[in-house]
């Protein structure tokens, strides 16, 4: 499997048994979803077959995952990439990221997602990762209706960042654990009409439990990767041509990193 580094491409490790999607991963509730198909559009389906999906394998899909402090972002990028949770992981400071390699339809692809602090003092550092966003994920915590009260102000924030109509948008409730079935139930019926109005596609997860977590991730990135997949095509049939090195590949800048720890923060604005 091939991969990228600076322009030059190289051999990669494959991708993990479990991060391979061959069918389109169905929706979490038909009353907030966007895309009732169970099958990848038939372009995409052919240009998988024939590995001609242009550069769609090699560019990266940059996710932000944006909410309140204490929503449960980083615990929910930690029990999908990482497979654990901690219940006293420390606020975010500023913003982090997570790499996921998939392989779909046999192509492979890749998601960055970014965690962004929800303390209103790091919101204009980590206004400026929103930039270049494929997906925007909103989360929320069932337990606490005011944070859901809170998620069109962070998705109108994420938006102000990014071209009108280029970004898939989600709406996710977290710690669905922490609910019996009829609370989760009473307070999915708001979740769902908030999710309309911000035409989101709607889901309800627990991190401590893993419930539906694998489930989402693996819908966000089928839907990232058709989308990424049919802007190849309409590229090639318009006559259009992307170089490698151009898009979404990542440049790092040791100078933005925000957090705590030292690794090192893609350069802003460079997916």
């Amino acid at each position: 499997m091939w991969g990228m580094n600076n322009g030059a491409l190289q051999l990669t490790p494959p991708v993990s048994r479990d991060r391979v999607i061959s069918h389109f991963p169905k929706w979490y509730t038909p009353e907030a979803c966007h895309q009732f198909k169970d099958h990848f559009q038939a372009e995409v389906r052919n240009a998988c077959q024939e590995r001609n999906t242009g550069l769609a394998g090699l560019k990266i899909s940059k996710v932000v995952m944006v909410g309140d402090l204490y929503v449960g972002k980083t615990c929910l990028i930690n029990r999908f990439c990482k497979d654990i949770f901690d219940r006293d992981y420390k606020a975010t400071i500023g913003v982090d990221f997570e790499i996921e390699r998939f392989e779909i339809c046999g192509v492979p692809y890749n998601l960055q997602i970014w965690d962004t602090a929800g303390q209103e003092k790091f919101k204009c550092i980590a206004s400026a990762y929103y930039r270049g966003a494929q997906v925007i994920i909103v989360v929320f915590d069932l337990a606490d209706i005011k944070t859901l009260e809170h998620t069109k102000q962070w998705l109108e924030d994420a938006l102000n960042e990014n071209e009108p109509g280029s970004c898939s948008i989600f709406l996710v409730g977290t710690k669905k654990d922490l609910l019996s079935p009829a609370e989760c139930q009473r307070t999915e019926v708001d979740a769902i009409k908030v999710a309309t109005e911000m035409q989101a596609e709607y889901w309800s997860v627990s991190a401590k439990s893993g419930e539906n977590v694998k489930k989402f991730f693996f819908r966000v990135a089928a839907l990232a990767f058709e989308r990424s997949v049919l802007s190849e095509l309409e590229k090639s049939s318009s006559g259009q041509t992307s170089r490698i090195g151009e898009g979404d590949f990542i440049r790092v800048d040791r100078s933005c990193s925000e957090n705590s720890d030292s690794r090192a923060q893609p350069e802003i604005g460079c997916c």
